[in-house]
């Protein structure tokens, strides 16, 4: 099998029978960002919505870690497991990481080369795969086949090495042009080419899904890159890599395009039903609270928010009081309430865990 010789962007695509797909699309996308525009605190939504992308895109990949675990392991400081679970979560909050200094880099940096390295540095910063020159393109031959299948049953050699750089100049003129007809069509097109040029070692995978939002986001359609697609693709993982390797194969845009934009469909739609879910959640919480008596029950409910899953540790170091028995009360009535759940039964080092929230996010 010989490495895949890949034409350069833009593909010649007849867009007639993608319209309607198009269209549909763009609105559903439309009402979720208009969703997302108007809520007046977005960090309350965006850590656990963020974490459940990261979990879905990393499992993808193979890891095994489910969401409440990566947020009990940061509640703790550490892993109740060792060895390959605590390597999965800690590539799960790589990804994370990845998303928020992606928004960052956006102001200095325009998508391409530079922004693509600097993302796959802190994705395989400390985890599997860092010893696979984190943060630089390959400089040897890679395969995509089942895990210790030889070259010659790859199901997929990428280009030579010798070709990277004018694939990824090209990759980069094209996710950076504004004469594209739709950008979910360009988003689509961009991300099956950088997975066919699969320029790093290893992350491919998790670098190309993260890049859709960040290129959603970076063209002005979503105003927070808050969309889970890659729970749609880990949902539909065969489909996914059987509608790429259509385009390898056949040169079969359109199918991968309509498959594309039904995960956008889809997930927008989800996003927005979770989104206003925990709103709602919110709301009916914070007005609970004022039978409290404490200044710092709605900071409290905002932390959860945004840890569903916590320890007194965590709290103490966000609420400015001096009494840590204001907190234990506090926790306590949270509990009386059946807002928190502690899941420890211990007497130290107390696990808390926002089950109302979990139930929408999982």
């Amino acid at each position: 099998m010989e490495n895949h010789k890949l034409d350069f962007l833009p593909p010649n695509i007849d867009y007639t029978p993608l319209i309607k797909d198009i269209s549909e699309a763009n609105r559903i996308l439309g009402s979720l960002n208009g969703l997302l525009a108007n809520i007046p605190n977005q960090s309350l939504l965006i850590s656990p919505l963020l974490t459940k992308e990261a979990v879905a895109s990393s499992k993808i990949e193979g890891t095994q870690a489910t969401i409440e675990e990566v947020f009990k392991y940061e509640a703790e400081g550490k892993s109740s497991e060792i060895g390959t679970k605590e390597q999965d979560i800690r590539e799960i909050i790589n990804y994370r990481k990845a998303i928020h200094a992606a928004i960052e880099l956006l102001e200095k940096k325009a998508l391409g080369e530079n922004f693509v390295k600097r993302l796959h540095a802190i994705l395989l910063d400390s985890v599997r795969g860092s010893n696979k020159d984190k943060g630089n393109f390959r400089k040897i031959p890679v395969f995509i086949g089942k895990p210790g299948a030889a070259i010659e049953n790859a199901i997929f050699i990428p280009p030579d090495v010798s070709e990277l750089s004018e694939l990824i100049s090209n990759w980069e003129k094209f996710v950076n042009s504004p004469d594209e007809p739709d950008v979910l069509v360009q988003t689509a097109i961009a991300h099956y080419q950088f997975e066919a040029i699969h320029p790093f070692m290893d992350g491919n995978g998790r670098i190309g899904r993260l890049l859709i939002p960040i290129m959603l986001y970076e063209k002005g359609i979503l105003s927070y890159p808050l969309l889970y697609v890659s729970e749609f693709f880990e949902r539909n993982r065969d489909d996914y890599y059987s509608f790429l390797r259509m385009v390898d194969k056949e040169n079969n845009w359109e199918s991968w395009i309509i498959y594309f934009l039904k995960s956008i469909k889809e997930q927008a739609l989800d996003t927005q039903s979770k989104v206003l879910n925990m709103l709602e959640l919110y709301k009916s919480i914070k007005e609970k609270l004022s039978d409290f008596n404490s200044q710092y029950a709605i900071h409290l409910l905002d932390i959860i928010f945004e840890n569903p899953v916590t320890s007194f540790k965590n709290i103490k170091t966000r609420i400015n009081t001096n009494s840590y028995q204001t907190i234990y009360n506090l926790l306590d009535k949270f509990q009386e309430e059946k807002i928190l759940v502690e899941v420890t039964g211990g007497k130290r080092n107390k696990i808390y865990v926002f089950d109302e929230l979990m139930k929408i996010i999982r």
